[in-house]
């Protein structure tokens, strides 16, 4: 097949690789042999894999305030080189206006949200591809005899088994007027992209999500909660998206119990979990960061650095570029701070304050409707040219 002239194929590809979604969405247009190429799963699958390489970014959700004073939701790219930022244009009945929008999680380009009352969608903002996943096959605010179900926790991650993205849902049931914290008991089901369709699966599960700041985090093949188990221990909770277990992890023994004046929040830093301790309230914090060396293991927790005292800084929101810490100010503007040289950089960002999130992202072609087929170890770029 005679490309662009007399461009060899293997260079040609390469050139593909590099350009950004927009581009190639353009280039399908071309005709149908490169329009077949893009389309091709095994490209899909090579186009991801160098941008995770050499692409990645921090997409950022924030609410702006409309002339009329009304909240409305914005995604934002921002990029490494310059700390650039571009907004997303992002058409979606839920996304705008939605004053509890929650951005759950992200997985080869596709991101997760969700108001956590009826609506989850799933969103490939590059490609501008979006799904409302189908009504949950367990019943929510409806009350069943004296227990009220309500959702507790969503979680979106990465099965490496089957190569496709899971939704897992906990429905929690509370009994009327019990006065009791903690549920009845609860359900679990899972949305899976490979089926497109909802499943209930008999787990127990060992502890009762509560919020905490930007705690949500997919890792090690598993989405991450702060919780409180039955004998009011904090806790974080996992799922693991391949096996479909619950898994309980100690917070570092270290920690005071029940503290309230203090917040923990949950990153992902240099190939390990991260816990940062912070003041709830005050013009003045610390940030102490704890890292798990050996995932699961109590003992493995190292308290490895403090941040501060800073001023005007509200929370922690993602780890990126290594040593560098994107987090919120008190007066809604994004800062960075580089933890090599201790330096706190302001960023041209702004939002309603304490409306941030944040998640590792990458740029990719991979369809929200499943499909998407995974390379085996020892692909070729063979592409039936």
């Amino acid at each position: 097949m005679e490309v662009i002239g007399d461009l060899p194929r293997e260079l040609f590809l390469e050139i593909l690789l590099r350009l950004p979604v927009e581009s190639l969405m353009r280039c399908k247009c071309v005709c149908k042999s490169w329009y077949a190429l893009i389309s091709n799963p095994k490209f899909i699958e090579l186009h991801l894999k160098y941008n995770c390489n050499n692409n990645v970014c921090v997409l950022l959700k924030r609410c702006l305030l409309t002339c009329l004073g009304e909240r409305e939701n914005m995604l934002s790219l921002v990029c490494s080189n310059g700390f650039s930022f571009v907004n997303l244009d992002v058409d979606l009945s839920l996304y705008k206006k939605e004053p509890c929008l929650q951005l759950l999680g992200h997985c080869d380009g596709i991101i997760c949200l969700s108001n956590y009352r009826d609506d989850i969608v799933l969103c490939n903002p590059a490609t501008r591809e979006s799904m409302v996943l189908p009504e949950s096959s367990l019943p929510c605010y409806l009350p069943i005899s004296n227990l009220i179900p309500q959702t507790s926790a969503l979680g979106f991650g990465y099965d490496a088994k089957t190569h496709h993205c899971k939704v897992v849902r906990i429905v929690s049931y509370w009994e009327e007027r019990s006065g009791s914290d903690l549920p009845h008991h609860s359900r679990v089901e899972v949305y899976s992209l490979a089926t497109g369709s909802w499943k209930e699966i008999d787990v127990q599960v060992p502890a009762h999500v509560w919020y905490s700041p930007c705690f949500e985090t997919y890792f090690n093949g598993a989405f991450h909660w702060y919780a409180i188990d039955s004998n009011r221990n904090e806790v974080i909770l996992s799922f693991h998206m391949g096996n479909e277990e619950f898994r309980v992890i100690p917070m570092p023994s270290v920690l005071p119990l029940y503290d309230h004046s203090l917040c923990r929040s949950l990153l992902v830093w240099n190939g390990c979990i991260a816990l940062v301790i912070y003041p709830r309230e005050g013009t003045e914090k610390s940030f102490e960061i704890y890292v798990m060396k050996e995932y699961g293991v109590r003992k493995s927790w190292t308290k490895i650095l403090t941040i501060g005292p800073l001023t005007k800084v509200e929370m922690p929101l993602a780890f990126w570029k290594n040593d560098e810490i994107l987090m919120e100010g008190s007066d809604g503007l994004v800062v960075s701070y580089n933890l090599k040289r201790q330096e706190l950089k302001d960023l041209p960002i702004y939002g309603v304050p304490k409306s941030f999130a944040t998640l590792v992202y990458v740029n990719s072609l991979v369809s929200v409707k499943g499909g998407n087929q995974k390379l085996d170890e020892g692909y070729t770029t063979d592409f039936g040219w």
